[in-house]
């Protein structure tokens, strides 16, 4: 059976589907319509600019519960290409290969737990599952459309990877991505330098600025990408910056962003924008709630270890977790190395989360 679900993680990974590469991703949005289809139910399409997100509808048996939401995305972080240098490999219960970890074994996993509890015949709720094509980059066209799945769900589940050796992850950091664009004056920077108002130098102010704002418990700042086309005899009129943030505690969230929002030029005559690229807010889960004490006494009848703790990644699952939907993410196998050279999954794991998640649905019925 296992060799059965390996199979399908290899079709998909096969099939590269960087964020962003649209003719890639409707190939991959293809494969995952292939695994899905033998489920049956009603598999719609939600086009968008950065790939179709599919939604996947199947009806309840013999419970009147509210729906269960199944949460994964098919877009990795790698460019086509990439397999050439990163083939799928199995070898000594490891299986290596580009997004296989993140998360595209998940979605092998929820879609084989599914068709168990189809043909068990046994009382099961029903389940919305969503697979979206823009992930990787905090879900700015998909989120929307989550957040009204998530409308009268009794529980989200994850398929993302789990905490290192399995633990799964309750709780998620914040994660927002923006832009800093700044405008300037351009002259020349030997015989006019005076008339000139350097972009590159006020964005290096504000980034300064920036981290003063972010300097206190529980937030993470990334700049992970600085642009200013120009020339060093030309005081340049243009430049930006790309950044990360993550929150640990939502009002520290929402006043850091107050903040950035009110940033403004220190230099006369300069322009500054910032744009919010994409924005998941803090999941911080309250209590026990339903679903956890549910999973918790499915995972002691097989023996299995879940040690929920909250993770620093952010994901779809914060969407679905500060709404107040009882969430669990981490279902998918467990390894090591998202977005490394070495990302790679333990065989073994594809079995045990498949039955894992599988008497979780039938326990929610």
């Amino acid at each position: 059976m296992t060799d059965n679900l390996l199979d399908r993680v290899a079709a998909l990974v096969a099939v590269e589907s960087p964020t962003g590469d649209l003719e890639a991703l409707a190939a991959a949005a293809e494969a995952v319509r292939a695994l899905l289809a033998p489920l049956g139910g009603r598999l719609r399409e939600h086009p968008g600019e950065m790939g179709t997100h599919l939604v996947l509808e199947l009806d309840g048996h013999g419970s009147d519960s509210a729906p269960v939401l199944l949460v994964g995305h098919y877009d990795t972080v790698w460019p086509v290409g990439t397999l050439q240098r990163m083939p799928w490999t199995v070898a000594d219960g490891v299986a290596r290969g580009p997004g296989g970890y993140d998360m595209k074994s998940g979605l092998v996993v929820a879609a084989a737990a599914l068709s168990d509890v189809l043909a068990s015949g046994r009382p099961h709720p029903p389940v919305r599952l969503v697979v979206v094509a823009d992930e990787e980059v905090g879900s700015p066209t998909s989120t929307p459309l989550l957040r009204s799945l998530a409308e009268g769900a009794r529980a989200a589940l994850g398929f993302e990877s789990p905490h290192p050796g399995g633990p799964l992850k309750r709780g998620r950091h914040g994660s927002t991505r923006l832009r800093l664009r700044v405008g300037g004056r351009s002259a020349h920077a030997a015989l006019d330098p005076g008339s000139g108002i350097s972009a590159v130098d006020e964005l290096v102010d504000q980034l300064v600025r920036l981290r003063a704002l972010v300097d206190r418990p529980g937030v993470l700042c990334n700049v992970g990408s600085l642009t200013a086309p120009g020339r060093t005899n030309v005081v340049t009129d243009a430049a930006e910056a790309e950044i990360g943030l993550r929150f640990a505690d939502p009002a520290v969230e929402q006043e850091v962003m107050a903040a950035v929002r009110a940033m403004a030029p220190v230099r006369a005559g300069a322009r500054l924008e910032v744009e919010v690229l994409s924005s998941r807010p803090a999941w911080v889960p309250a209590g026990s709630d339903e679903l956890l004490t549910t999973a918790l006494r499915v995972a002691a009848v097989l023996g299995v270890e879940l040690d929920p703790a909250p993770a620093a990644g952010g994901a779809d699952t914060n969407t679905t977790g500060s709404l107040g939907v009882p969430t669990l993410d981490g279902l998918g196998p467990w390894g090591a190395g998202a977005h490394a050279e070495h990302e790679q999954f333990e065989v073994a794991a594809l079995e045990q989360r498949r039955r894992l998640v599988a008497e979780l649905l039938l326990a929610l019925a």
